[in-house]
């Protein structure tokens, strides 16, 4: 079986904006490469899952999600990283788009999106890592049984003597600097 880094994305890959899925306005938490590239050489898998509720709402569409996508991948393969996989919710149960407005089961923090990326990889969930900015990213990973929940400081404010994170670290390259650190292959070059 395989592991994987779950990574939330607004907030904790690229800085926070409302609705975001045009290029321009997307810009790169500092370390997020180093990150990514730490996590695949100690062999995990690294996926993004993120709610995306603006389809629902009508600001943007499916295709945008995927042309933003496509944008992070270039400015990631400048860095020599990639991801393995993007999964999205488009749904919201409040949203204004027919087919988009219901409850489903991949918006976090319900878990099927976890479920979906688990089977397609053969992941070992109590061995897996999700990151997050927001408690529901969280919730998301305590619900989906993944092993560790980190809490980012790079989006929204959280109460963090509430937080059932496992971990509360400044932004995702602090946390895999960490986690090399504390494997048995010491440091990296991107720390």
């Amino acid at each position: 079986m395989n592991k994987a880094v779950f990574l939330d994305r607004d907030g904790t890959i690229n800085e926070e904006v409302n609705y975001l899925y045009k290029p321009p306005d997307l810009k790169l938490i500092p370390g997020t490469i180093e990150a990514i590239n730490i996590f695949h050489d100690m062999g995990y898998k690294v996926i993004v899952v993120t709610n995306q509720a603006g389809v629902a709402r009508g600001y943007y569409s499916e295709n945008d999600i995927v042309a933003l996508h496509k944008y992070i991948d270039s400015l990631l393969i400048e860095g020599g990283a990639f991801l393995d996989k993007y999964l999205f919710c488009p749904h919201h149960p409040q949203g204004i788009k027919e087919g988009y407005n219901i409850k489903c089961d991949c918006r976090k923090p319900e878990t099927g999106m976890i479920e979906k990326a688990s089977m397609e990889f053969d992941l070992d969930l109590p061995s897996s890592i999700i990151i997050g900015d927001k408690e529901i990213d969280i919730q998301t990973g305590k619900n989906a049984r993944i092993g560790t929940c980190i809490l980012v400081r790079t989006g929204y404010p959280v109460n963090e003597s509430a937080t059932r994170a496992d971990y509360i670290f400044n932004d995702v390259k602090s946390f895999a600097c960490f986690l090399k650190e504390k494997s048995h292959n010491g440091h990296s070059k991107y720390c």
